[in-house]
């Protein structure tokens, strides 16, 4: 079974920083792309920032800049570093995981449980 668990969520002011990560219980070499969601309140989730297995990242046009993801072979861990944070960051982050199957060696996507990032003025 495979599982990614998000950490590094919490209450922060404006114009701080975050670094969020994403644990996933498979090596690196199994997953393709990675990547990071998030879900503001009233609002669908939206794709924000994601990463291939060469380290090609691509993000939402208003957020390159100001966050960064990479991801680690050796901890199988995807990261999202978070800098100058506005108040409309505010919302769920979920990572996902596109997992190579020991079975049928097709993808299947998995996601994180979340974790909340509220920023505060």
């Amino acid at each position: 079974q495979v599982q990614l668990v998000e950490s590094g969520g919490g209450l922060v002011q404006a114009g701080s920083s975050l670094r969020l990560s994403c644990a996933a219980s498979v090596t690196m070499n199994r997953i393709r792309t990675m990547g990071w969601h998030r879900q503001a309140p009233g609002k669908q989730r939206e794709l924000i920032a994601n990463i291939t297995n060469t380290g090609s990242a691509s993000y939402t046009d208003d957020l390159e800049g100001r966050f960064a993801v990479s991801r680690d072979s050796a901890t199988n861990t995807l990261y999202l570093q978070m800098n100058s944070l506005k108040l409309e960051d505010t919302a769920v982050y979920y990572c996902s995981a596109e997992v190579r199957s020991y079975f049928n060696y097709q993808y299947d996507t998995y996601w994180g449980q979340g974790t909340q990032v509220t920023v505060s003025s």
